[in-house]
C-alpha cells in the first residue's frame, strides 16, 4: 500500500504512469525530479529505463533507500502523458498538496482509451489514407479501409484475450495480407501491395521507434536499445505475417499480381 503522504512515492507513481504510456526516459526522470524538488525533499536520485524505475531520497531527515517499480511495455496513451506533465507544472507552482496530487494521479491513471468503435473507424480511415499516400488508387483506398477495420477488430479482441505481442502482430499482419489478397482476387482494387501496406501501417510502432532514437540522442543507451529491439521485433512479426500469407498463396498457385 502506497503512502499517500510521501513525495517519493508520489514521484515514483508519476514516473510509472509516464513510462507505461509512452513517455521518453528524460521526460520521466525530469518530471520525477521536479516533483521531488517541489516538495522540498532533501535528496532525490532516480534512474529509469524502458521497463523499470529505481529511486531513492530523503524525506524529513529520513532516508528511503529504494523504490523499485517494474513497468512492462504497454500500449501508448499520450493523453495520460500530457495530463501528468500538466500536473507536474501545477505541483511546481505549489497548487497541490501531496495527497491532492496522489488523487489527481489516480484519476489520470484511470483515463480510458478511446472508445473501441472510434478506434476501429479511425484505423479504417487511416488505412485508406495511407494507401493513397503510398500510391494507391481511390478504389484501393476503399479496399484498404475495410481491411484496416478487420485488423483493428482483431487487435482489440487479442487485447481482451491477453494474447502476446508477438502473436498479435503476426496474426494481425496475416489478416491484413489475407483480406487484401482476397479482396484483390475478387476484383476489388488495382494494387494489392498498396492495399496491404495501407492495412498494416497501423501496426507499425512509430512512437517506440521515435522514443528509442530520442533516448539514444539523450545518452540513455540501455533504454534506447530496449525500445529499438521491441520495434525491430514488431517489424519482424509484421513481415512474417504478411510473408507467410503471400507464400502460402503462391504455393497454392494463386497469382498475386493480377485480379481475376
Amino acid at each position: 500500500m502506497e503512502n499517500e503522504n510521501s513525495p517519493l512515492e508520489l514521484a515514483v507513481l508519476a514516473g510509472r504512469i509516464l513510462l507505461s504510456n509512452g513517455a521518453e526516459i528524460f521526460r520521466v526522470q525530469e518530471t520525477m525530479e521536479r516533483i521531488a524538488a517541489s516538495y522540498h525533499m532533501e535528496t532525490f536520485h532516480v534512474y529509469a529505463i524502458s521497463n523499470g524505475i529505481f529511486a531513492c531520497g530523503t524525506e524529513n531527515g529520513v532516508a528511503h533507500t529504494a523504490e523499485i517499480r517494474h513497468v512492462p511495455l504497454a500500449p501508448v496513451h499520450l493523453g495520460r502523458v500530457a495530463a501528468v506533465n500538466q500536473l507536474s507544472r501545477e505541483i511546481a507552482q505549489g497548487k497541490h498538496t501531496v495527497p491532492e496530487a496522489f488523487a489527481q494521479l489516480r484519476k489520470i491513471e484511470s483515463l480510458p482509451f478511446t472508445a473501441n468503435w472510434f478506434q476501429v473507424l479511425a484505423s479504417g480511415v487511416g488505412s485508406g489514407c495511407f494507401c493513397y499516400l503510398f500510391g494507391g488508387s481511390p478504389f484501393d483506398c476503399v479496399v484498404a479501409f475495410f481491411s484496416g477495420l478487420m485488423v483493428c477488430l482483431f487487435v482489440l479482441l487479442a487485447g481482451k484475450k491477453h494474447l502476446s505481442k508477438i502473436m498479435t502482430n503476426i496474426l494481425a499482419s496475416s489478416i491484413a495480407a489475407f483480406c487484401g489478397l482476397f479482396l484483390f482476387r475478387m476484383g476489388l482494387g488495382h494494387n494489392m501491395d498498396r492495399i496491404i501496406i495501407g492495412s498494416i501501417i497501423q501496426l507499425v510502432p512509430g512512437v517506440p521507434l521515435t522514443n528509442s532514437i530520442r533516448d539514444f540522442f539523450n545518452g540513455d543507451y540501455i533504454s534506447g536499445t530496449i525500445r529499438l529491439i521491441d520495434t525491430l521485433l514488431i517489424a519482424a512479426c509484421i513481415a512474417i505475417g504478411v510473408g507467410c500469407v503471400l507464400k502460402i498463396a503462391s504455393m497454392m498457385g494463386i497469382a498475386v499480381g493480377v485480379p481475376v
